[in-house]
C-alpha cells in the first residue's frame, strides 16, 4: 500500500468518540464507561458530555453508578461537562442518545468541522429503537444499560 493511500485510510478512520446526552449524568457517561471497557487497548479516545451544563463537574447519577458497579464498569472518574465547540474538532464521531440532543449538536456544530454526528441505537437495529430513553426520569437503568451494551458492541465492530 502506498504511503499516500495509507494516510488517506488513517485520516478516514474513527479514532475518537464522544457520547452525548442532555445532562451527562446517566446515558452518555454510561456509554463512555461501557465503550471504554469494550475498546480497552484499541487506542481510541473516548469521552462523554451533555448539551446542557446543568450538572457540570458532578458524578454520574446514583442509579447509573449503582448499575455500572453491579455490571463491573467503573464510572468513578467520569464528571459531567458540557459539549464545547472544540469537541467538533477533537472527536471524529459524536454520538447522541436521542433526536433532541442530535438536533442540538447539529445547531452547535461549526461549519467545516470534522466530527460526524449520529444517533447511537441505529447501531443495534435489533432493538427496534432509535433513541436511548432517559433513565433519570424513567428509572429503568438495567434496560438502558442493556441497550447501551448492545449498541456499544455493534459500534466497536463497525469501527
Amino acid at each position: 500500500m502506498s504511503s499516500l493511500r495509507l494516510l488517506r485510510l488513517l485520516s478516514s478512520m474513527t479514532r475518537s468518540v464522544l457520547f452525548v446526552c442532555l445532562g451527562n449524568i446517566c446515558r452518555s457517561p454510561t456509554a463512555e464507561a461501557v465503550f471504554r471497557s469494550l475498546a480497552d487497548g484499541r487506542g481510541l479516545h473516548i469521552d462523554s458530555a451533555g448539551t446542557s451544563g446543568w450538572h457540570d463537574g458532578e458524578r454520574s447519577s446514583p442509579g447509573a453508578s449503582a448499575e455500572a458497579q453491579r455490571r463491573g464498569y467503573d464510572m468513578s472518574a467520569i464528571r459531567s461537562r458540557k459539549v464545547t465547540v472544540a469537541d467538533f474538532e477533537t472527536f471524529d464521531l459524536i454520538i447522541a442518545m436521542d433526536r433532541q440532543n442530535l438536533r442540538d449538536l447539529v445547531d452547535l456544530q461549526p461549519a467545516g468541522s470534522k466530527a460526524r454526528l449520529e444517533l447511537f441505537l441505529p447501531y443495534a437495529p435489533e432493538l427496534n429503537r432509535d433513541e436511548v430513553p432517559d433513565p433519570y426520569y424513567e428509572d429503568n437503568y438495567p434496560e438502558v444499560f442493556d441497550m447501551i451494551e448492545t449498541a456499544s458492541r455493534a459500534l466497536l465492530h463497525d469501527l
